[in-house]
């Protein structure tokens, strides 16, 4: 059974998603999956806007700051593994320009999206 911790973690990482995900469709994307993978690493969420598949991380902090500095060499090796089976599964988006995007959030703050935000050894 998961602590109470891990269960609020939880909830606030799905509410952080959602927040990603409509705030990335305000601005023309759309959503092609969500929490792709599972232990050892996930993709965040999945988007596309005309030519370009986005592989984005979420992070959610008490600080902006804190946020940005969040995503960790260790955490883009396992997105790009990740990547890598998404993308076996979906063949037709290798003709697609792939991107790895995050989307930074704190509270009282506007979300950052860092299109690129780390670049895709596949």
């Amino acid at each position: 059974m998961r602590s109470r911790r891990a269960r609020r973690s939880g909830l606030s990482g799905r509410r952080a998603e959602w927040l990603a995900i409509l705030w990335l469709m305000a601005k023309g994307y759309w959503l092609l999956e969500r929490r792709f993978g599972g232990k050892g690493g996930e993709i965040d969420i999945v988007m596309r806007r005309g030519r370009t598949v986005a592989f984005v991380e979420v992070k959610a902090r008490g600080r902006i700051e804190d946020a940005l500095t969040a995503v960790t060499t260790e955490k883009q090796r396992l997105v790009e593994r990740r990547v890598r089976q998404w993308l076996a599964r979906n063949p037709w988006a290798m003709g697609y320009d792939l991107r790895a995007d995050a989307v930074f959030l704190a509270p009282w703050r506007w979300p950052r999206h860092v299109p690129a935000a780390f670049a895709l050894v596949l």
